[in-house]
């Protein structure tokens, strides 16, 4: 069994900054990729930024600039660097990893619970 455990939401004015983590800890062999997506009232839950174990990120345009994330691999932690925060980007934000057991290619997916950013003046 994976958790991952996220840290790091809180209410910040426009503008602002927030820096998430996510902990992933298990019988873990190596984890693929890990990402952050975000899911608003009323709306669907969508991918905000992953990044894969040898590096390469993945940026939604709406965050585009604003936002980076990052890794550390001997640690199974992501980061998610927030900037510029808008209104827009109030969300509930989950950790996501896609997970494997032992060198075979199976991977597994599991999410975080969710951590809260409000940006708000």
């Amino acid at each position: 069994q994976v958790q991952l455990v996220e840290s790091g939401g809180g209410l910040v004015q426009p503008g602002g900054s927030l820096r998430l983590s996510c902990v992933a800890s298990g019988s873990i062999f190596s984890i693929n990729a890990m990402g952050w997506y975000r899911q608003a009232p009323g709306k669907e839950r969508e991918l905000v930024a992953s990044i894969r174990s040898g590096g390469s990120p993945t940026i939604a345009d709406t965050v585009k600039g604003r936002f980076t994330v990052s890794r550390d691999n001997a640690k199974n932690t992501a980061y998610l660097q927030m900037n510029t925060l808008k209104p827009e980007d109030t969300a509930v934000y989950y950790c996501n990893a896609r997970v494997r057991f032992t060198s075979a290619l199976n991977e597994f997916q599991y999410w975080g619970q969710g951590t809260q950013v409000t940006v708000s003046s």
